[in-house]
């Protein structure tokens, strides 16, 4: 795999966490008006309907999608139903900063995953790297106070983050293991929206039972309308399209480390929009996390 960072690849590696840091916190700030899994539902329903005029060929008989639609339904649950609708729910008990700054463990996943399920190589500047991204987690998670470490002192949303952030790398792998998709790779838009027409299965299939089982409800609003384009044009089918090139281009590994930028956005954000100071203890993780993508970068692993 040619793994050599362009300028061009760089920038679709910069353009997902910068919308996803939007995600962060317009999702916290109508959390109050939709439930969580329901929000993730709806976002994806409306990506799929703006989608389907560009790629509705993907669903002729005898397209990639029949063929591999095993593959494309793992993936649709993966980086579609559960990743997303996790983040959501964390953000109805952590903070933006908190959600994305969780999130920068992104690298130790992929290495982790890559080495133990897709036969990855790990580079020692890679090991240090996500070392040091790691610690910028464990800041976080603290509170700058390493005492509420040994009294695993977590918030419901930091659980919730962690375990979207390893559903993400599994499905970031799977990404770089194509099927019988050719023809559907030729257009970004057919590629994506196969993973959405299962995704929004799945998501919708979460939001039913989240109707069951909770009194869910809806506080509808033109603030909301937009808030829900929002979610389904930027951080769904741009970022989404970005990071899949991204990915390609460079591997799962390296990818990684560049979702290292999203809680920096957020924090700008969420003091922007939402009066949420950054802390001393996020400066110190800030620190770490700059730190490793910089000597993480020095070497990269041989997929």
């Amino acid at each position: 795999m040619n793994q050599k960072i362009t300028p061009s690849t760089v920038l679709l590696l910069i353009i997902p966490p910068f919308l996803w840091a939007g995600n962060a916190v317009l999702g916290r700030i109508v959390s109050d008006l939709v439930p969580p899994v329901t929000l993730n539902f709806l976002r994806w329903a409306i990506a799929f309907v703006i989608l389907l005029p560009l790629g509705h060929s993907v669903f002729r008989r005898g397209s990639g999608l029949w063929a591999d639609r095993k593959r494309y339904a793992v993936l649709g649950l993966l980086g579609i139903g559960l990743y997303n609708t996790l983040q959501y729910m964390a953000l109805h008990t952590s903070t933006p900063i908190n959600v994305t700054l969780v999130g920068a463990s992104m690298p130790v996943w992929m290495l982790v995953i890559g080495l133990l399920f897709f036969g990855s190589r790990i580079s020692g500047h890679q090991l240090a790297g996500a070392a040091l991204s790691m610690s910028g987690v464990l800041v976080v998670l603290s509170h700058g106070q390493w005492q509420q470490l040994l009294a695993l002192r977590f918030v419901a949303g930091d659980v919730f983050m962690i375990v979207a952030t390893i559903i993400w790398a599994f499905y970031s792998w799977l990404l770089m293991h194509a099927g019988n998709e050719a023809e559907i790779r030729r257009n970004w838009a057919t590629l994506l929206l196969a993973q959405i027409s299962f995704g929004a299965v799945w998501s919708g299939g979460l939001a039913v039972g989240e109707w069951a089982l909770t009194d869910a409800r809806i506080h509808w609003s033109w603030g909301l309308a937009a808030a829900l384009l929002y979610f389904a044009i930027g951080p769904a089918i741009v970022a989404f399209r970005c990071w899949g090139a991204g990915v390609r281009r460079v591997g799962p590994t390296v990818a990684g480390f560049f979702s290292n930028l999203t809680p920096l956005f957020a924090a700008l954000m969420s003091s922007a929009f939402l009066g949420e100071t950054p802390h001393a203890y996020h400066a110190v993780a800030f620190f770490f996390i700059v730190g490793g993508i910089v000597l993480s970068s020095r070497s990269r692993a041989v997929s």
